[in-house]
Protein backbone atom coordinates (compact mmCIF):
# COMPACT_ATOMS: atom_id res chain seq x y z
CA UNK A 1 0.00 0.00 0.00
CA UNK A 2 3.32 2.08 0.84
CA UNK A 3 4.86 1.68 -2.33
CA UNK A 4 0.74 2.58 -4.36
CA UNK A 5 1.19 5.72 -2.17
CA UNK A 6 5.17 6.66 -2.89
CA UNK A 7 4.44 6.41 -6.93
CA UNK A 8 1.06 8.32 -7.08
CA UNK A 9 3.62 11.22 -5.21
CA UNK A 10 6.31 10.70 -7.76
CA UNK A 11 5.55 13.12 -10.85
CA UNK A 12 7.69 14.66 -14.06
CA UNK A 13 8.75 18.47 -14.99
CA UNK A 14 5.96 17.53 -18.22
CA UNK A 15 3.13 17.16 -14.99
CA UNK A 16 3.77 20.54 -12.38
CA UNK A 17 2.18 23.13 -13.58
CA UNK A 18 3.48 26.73 -14.34
CA UNK A 19 4.58 28.22 -10.65
CA UNK A 20 3.86 25.00 -9.18
CA UNK A 21 7.07 24.14 -6.62
CA UNK A 22 8.52 20.65 -5.44
CA UNK A 23 11.91 18.71 -4.92
CA UNK A 24 13.63 16.64 -7.15
CA UNK A 25 13.95 13.01 -5.94
CA UNK A 26 15.59 11.54 -8.94
CA UNK A 27 16.54 12.03 -12.32
CA UNK A 28 15.08 8.30 -14.30
CA UNK A 29 17.72 8.33 -17.51
CA UNK A 30 20.78 7.18 -19.15
CA UNK A 31 24.44 8.61 -18.44
CA UNK A 32 24.52 11.58 -21.24
CA UNK A 33 20.92 12.75 -19.71
CA UNK A 34 21.95 12.19 -15.55
CA UNK A 35 25.05 14.18 -16.87
CA UNK A 36 23.40 17.44 -19.00
CA UNK A 37 20.88 17.48 -15.92
CA UNK A 38 23.93 17.95 -13.24
CA UNK A 39 25.82 20.12 -15.36
CA UNK A 40 22.94 22.05 -15.05
CA UNK A 41 22.61 22.05 -11.13
CA UNK A 42 19.28 19.78 -11.81
CA UNK A 43 20.25 17.04 -8.78
CA UNK A 44 18.02 15.49 -6.27
CA UNK A 45 17.23 16.99 -3.55
CA UNK A 46 17.05 20.41 -4.54
CA UNK A 47 14.41 22.92 -4.82
CA UNK A 48 12.80 23.52 -8.05
CA UNK A 49 9.74 25.66 -9.42
CA UNK A 50 8.36 25.17 -12.96
CA UNK A 51 7.67 28.83 -14.38
CA UNK A 52 6.38 28.37 -18.10
CA UNK A 53 5.81 26.17 -20.81
CA UNK A 54 4.92 25.44 -24.31
CA UNK A 55 1.52 23.17 -25.48
CA UNK A 56 2.31 20.24 -27.67
CA UNK A 57 5.57 18.95 -25.90
CA UNK A 58 7.51 22.47 -25.99
CA UNK A 59 10.35 23.33 -23.89
CA UNK A 60 9.53 24.93 -20.39
CA UNK A 61 11.43 27.08 -18.20
CA UNK A 62 12.36 26.20 -14.97
CA UNK A 63 13.94 28.38 -11.82
CA UNK A 64 16.72 26.17 -9.78
CA UNK A 65 19.65 28.55 -7.24
CA UNK A 66 17.99 31.47 -8.50
CA UNK A 67 18.37 30.80 -12.16
CA UNK A 68 15.96 30.35 -14.92
CA UNK A 69 16.92 26.98 -17.25
CA UNK A 70 15.28 26.23 -20.71
CA UNK A 71 14.55 22.59 -20.99
CA UNK A 72 13.30 20.59 -24.12
CA UNK A 73 10.47 17.49 -23.53
CA UNK A 74 12.89 14.57 -23.38
CA UNK A 75 15.18 16.38 -20.55
CA UNK A 76 12.10 17.64 -18.72
CA UNK A 77 11.01 13.92 -18.33
CA UNK A 78 13.52 12.44 -16.86
CA UNK A 79 13.07 14.51 -13.80
CA UNK A 80 10.95 13.05 -10.63
CA UNK A 81 9.52 15.57 -8.50
CA UNK A 82 7.90 15.21 -5.04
Amino acid sequence: MINALEKEMKITLVNLTNNEEGFILSIEGGRNAISKLEALGIRPGKKIRKMNSQIFRGPIVIEIDGRDIGLGYGLENKVLIK
